[in-house]
């Protein structure tokens, strides 16, 4: 059961039906949105959603299914049913258009594979069969732009090629006398033979009518022109005008076979219209679900919500349209929490939240894909109730309230465990202390009753019952406390407060007002709500520390990674070079051994002679001087000068420091957020936000020690000109590759480069790991993505600086 009996227009969901109309192609699906019906049925549903989820897989993967001529020729089948009628050649063509649309389908649901990649589509198309014969008559007479062809039958063919003599025997005779009445002046030189009631004619001027043996069939609405068949063409026109009746009565007959033979199968082709219908209608609930970003959810056979990320289908789509993005709603009914208490501010989401249940929960059990995450599971419910919006009646001399109480007694009476009932603002419209309590009795039998529901309400009572009973749950629509505006997010499990007072405060109520209204509600019910209050706000700063403490552990987890790869990379190094250095010890000592050892032998060859030992000696001084280790021949760096910091807005002329890199520059402008600063002989566009203000005297001291200590200061505009925005880092070790990155980066920093280009291969995966966690933690990365996979995929990473 369905209450009320407006339920559809009370939810939106003929705004639905609406739009999948607009995604049809033909009345033929039309025709089954009109028929979509609520169901309760598991297997039904399961049915159309896995229909509906096959169709999307094939938009989104598939080119070869037909997307034309999802033709309605159900009028002309009907017209075909009574003998000695038959269809027109338009309408043969649409049918030849439509039937080939139909076997198109077939064909793409013929598959050689083991397993039948779309099975529930599959199925319907089993059945349906279009007589090969009857498609092929069709082709043999109507061509590819609908007309007769001249060979459809032997008759028509003669009678074509004779009425082509005959008009090209016509139109010379008429050039011939159109010639010799513009010689003689009868008409003007730009005319050209026309047709008058389906004759050929020459126009002449009025003044000449008489002058031409012949039969005025129009004049023009001037009356300065008449419209002639001369009558050396009378009789040519004349036989054309009878092959065109010999025609027509030839095409008349040849139509009427083709109807005949067209009409025993009307039964079957019904049918494979019905299937063709069914294709375009689901194609529409496919569309409509890409739309809305929809998917299947698991379905079971039994009562629940389960939800992750749901969105209001009509919110979502009027938001996109103005690029704003929908606060997804996460919500779970289940058989321990089955009925759901929203409380919380003015327009801060409840009734959405309400809507968006019903309208999501009515798409599912009509068999349409559901907008929320892939992760959610649905249930089934025989009925829904709702209460929703103002149903004051004149007629029936209804108030608001008592409309309500009229739908609230009618879901006690027929409510039951199957049932799914959504109330809107339970309880108002009447004194709220009596409106409270009947609120609370009658929610107290619902839940006897085992129903699930959501139930919007700004009652206190019906918020402490909810707290206290089995079965219900409170749920509270979130609220920033600090700027007092409605955060349009469900958190389930505490109740939510109106923040009545609140926001009287914001708009500048008086101060005597409000603590009057605080003496008159009682100091109870303000306590209450001020708990609510400051519970929200306690929720608030606690996510906010949340969230900040996370960053921070990820920080300090990508810092420790990077230590530690640190650390690997200087003991592998440490371990490199006193290997090399031993080596070189070991060749060092052999050499020095062989020398000395020559030196003695040659001393005792020469038998000790004074001049010969001196010699030897000077050559051993000589090869001692040259493994002796030399003093380094570079000189010491100059002290780097103290930078000092300074505090203030930056100005133009003052000397900032990029924090980055630490490279020193003067500002030479402002504007919006950005600086134009010098930086050596390079100026460079620079957000504010990177900048820090130092002493003028730090940018002095900066030159002048630069200038001292004999560097040369570096050419910034060829280095510039002379960076590449592309790194190529394939084949180098991981302890290479940070050194090398990190200058790079901060180069394309300092250059304002905007995008990066990093390749680093496939392989294991190992330097594209080292390479993003580096990036995501550079203060001037603001994002970075793979490369597509046309130009390197996986094995590349784009960069993208502020």
């Amino acid at each position: 059961m369905l209450y009320p009996n407006t339920i559809e227009e009370k939810i939106g969901f003929d705004q639905i039906r609406q739009l999948l109309k607009e995604h049809c192609s033909s009345s033929l699906g039309t025709y089954y949105v009109d028929k979509i019906q609520f169901s309760d049925d598991y297997d039904h549903i399961s049915k159309l959603l896995y229909q509906t989820e096959e169709f999307q897989q094939i938009l989104q993967e598939e080119q070869s299914f037909p997307s034309g001529n999802y033709l309605d020729v159900r009028p002309q089948l009907a017209k075909a049913k009574t003998p000695g009628i038959f269809l027109s050649e338009e309408e043969f063509h649409q049918v030849q258009l439509s039937l080939d649309t139909i076997i198109r389908c077939q064909s793409f649901f013929k598959t050689s594979d083991e397993e039948q990649p779309y099975p529930y589509l599959a199925r319907l198309s089993e059945h349906v069969g279009v007589p090969p014969s009857l498609l092929g008559s069709i082709r043999k007479i109507i061509d590819e732009k609908g007309h007769m062809r001249n060979n459809a039958s032997k008759e028509l063919q003669d009678i074509r090629r004779t009425m082509l003599g005959e008009q090209s025997r016509l139109r010379k005779v008429l050039d011939q006398i159109m010639r010799q009445a513009r010689q003689q002046g009868y008409t003007s030189d730009d005319a050209s033979v026309t047709i008058r009631g389906g004759r050929m004619v020459i126009p002449i001027q009025a003044e000449y009518k008489r002058r031409i043996k012949g039969f005025v069939h129009d004049e023009s609405a001037t009356g300065q022109t008449v419209y002639l068949e001369p009558a050396e063409v009378l009789d040519i026109n004349n036989e054309i005008r009878d092959l065109e009746y010999r025609e027509r009565r030839e095409i008349t007959k040849i139509l009427t076979q083709l109807t005949d033979e067209l009409r025993p199968h009307l039964k079957e082709l019904r049918y494979a219209y019905q299937f063709l219908g069914m294709m375009d209608f689901i194609r529409a609930k496919a569309r409509l679900a890409q739309q809305l970003e929809a998917v299947c959810p698991k379905l079971e056979k039994k009562r629940l919500v389960d939800w992750q990320e749901a969105r209001h289908p009509l919110l979502y789509l009027s938001h996109q349209a103005q690029n704003k993005p929908v606060i997804p709603l996460t919500i779970e009914l289940s058989a321990d929490q089955r009925i759901l208490v929203i409380s919380g501010p003015n327009a801060g989401g409840k009734s959405i939240c309400l809507k968006t249940v019903a309208l999501v929960q009515y798409m599912l059990q009509c068999g349409l894909l559901a907008p929320m995450g892939e992760q959610s599971t649905a249930g089934i419910f025989q009925n829904i109730f709702i209460d929703i919006g103002d149903e004051q009646s004149l007629e029936n001399d209804l108030s608001t309230y008592s409309s309500h109480l009229t739908n609230m007694n009618y879901f006690v009476k027929l409510a039951d465990q199957k049932t799914l009932i959504l109330i809107d603002e339970f309880g108002t419209g009447t004194e709220p202390q009596f409106g409270g309590a009947i609120a609370e009795a009658i929610l107290s039998d619902l839940n006897q009753k085992k129903v699930f529901g959501v139930i919007t309400t700004h009652y206190s009572n019906l918020k402490e019952f909810a707290d206290r009973a089995d079965g219900i749950i409170n749920g509270a629509m979130r609220f920033d406390t600090d700027e007092l505006e409605p955060l349009y997010q469900l958190e389930i499990g505490k109740p939510g407060s109106s923040f009545a007072l609140e926001i009287a405060r914001k708009i500048g109520l008086q101060s005597s007002i409000l603590n009057q209204a605080k003496e008159l509600v009682g100091v109870e019910h303000v306590q209450y709500e001020k708990m609510l209050s400051e519970l929200e706000n306690e929720k608030n700063k606690y996510e906010q520390l949340t969230q900040n403490l996370a960053a921070k552990e990820k920080r300090i987890s990508t810092t420790t990674q990077e230590y530690e790869e640190l650390r690997e990379h200087l003991k592998s190094e440490r371990k490199r070079i006193l290997a090399e250095a031993k080596q070189e010890a070991s060749q060092l000592l052999q050499n020095t051994n062989q020398r000395i050892e020559n030196t003695i032998r040659t001393i005792k060859e020469k038998n000790a002679e004074r001049e010969s030992t001196k010699q030897v000696r000077q050559e051993l001084e000589d090869w001692k001087q040259q493994v002796k280790p030399k003093k380094s021949e570079i000189k010491s760096r100059p002290k780097k000068a103290k930078i000092a910091r300074e505090e203030g807005p930056i100005q133009a002329g003052d000397a900032v420091r990029v924090k980055e890199n630490g490279a020193i520059g003067e500002v030479l402008s402002l504007k919006n957020n950005q600086a134009e600063i010098l930086i050596g002989a390079l100026k460079s566009n620079i957000k504010l936000n990177r900048l820090e203000k130092v002493a003028k005297q730090s940018l002095k001291k900066l030159q002048k020690s630069l200038a001292t200590s004999g560097s040369r200061s570096i050419d910034l505009n060829e280095k510039r000109a002379e960076f590449s925005s592309s790194l190529d880092l394939r084949g180098k070790r991981a302890e290479e590759v940070i050194p090398q990155l990190e200058n790079w980066v901060d180069e394309a920093a300092m250059f304002g480069a905007g995008e990066l280009r990093i390749v680093h291969g496939k392989g294991n995966g190992v330097l594209r790991e080292i390479v993003r966690n580096y990036l995501n933690t550079h203060p001037s990365v603001s994002r970075f993505q793979e490369e597509h996979i046309e130009r390197g995929g996986s094995g590349v990473t784009l960069a993208y600086l502020h």
